[in-house]
């Protein structure tokens, strides 16, 4: 199983959308499955369940920073620049993919939706009618091929 798989099964099995990508990628960041999934934990549903950024983005920036980034700001210098260049070229990959990369609009939800902290239940009908298992998946892809790309520090 390769990681894209991997994160749209823990999807599946119940992580949120930035859980599931972050966990895929835990081995290559030094941490259990259980702790990436805590660390983005509150990203899912596009924040909070806010419908803001995707969670699955939300998920590839935090693999990129774990993987590429940086952690004392006044050594940073360019190191900054080319994290978020990193972070920009993903997320921009995403969006040439599905046209956005903000919840709301990959869910056709209307501006003024109104957000609600409780998730929905997943059941068979969620699963149809929400695309969130396939953007996880397409969001590790994404990742997996920068990583195989991007020699980690």
């Amino acid at each position: 199983m390769n990681r894209a798989e991997k994160a749209k099964e823990l999807f599946k099995s119940g992580f949120n959308c930035s859980q599931a990508v972050a966990a895929a990628f835990s081995d290559m960041m030094g941490m259990s499955e259980e702790t990436a999934a805590k660390l983005v934990s509150g990203f899912g549903g596009g924040v909070g369940r806010m419908r803001e950024v995707c969670g699955a983005v939300s998920g590839m920036a935090f693999v990129i920073s774990a993987l590429y980034g940086y952690g004392d700001p006044e050594k940073a210098g360019a190191e900054k620049a080319k994290l978020y260049e990193r972070v920009q070229e993903c997320a921009l990959e995403f969006k040439s993919q599905n046209g956005s990369i903000v919840c709301r609009e990959l869910l056709g939800l209307s501006k003024n939706s109104e957000i609600s902290p409780v998730p929905q239940e997943r059941n068979k009908e969620y699963f149809q009618k929400r695309p969130c298992a396939e953007l996880v998946e397409m969001a590790a892809k994404i990742l997996e091929n920068y990583i195989n790309s991007n020699k980690i520090k």
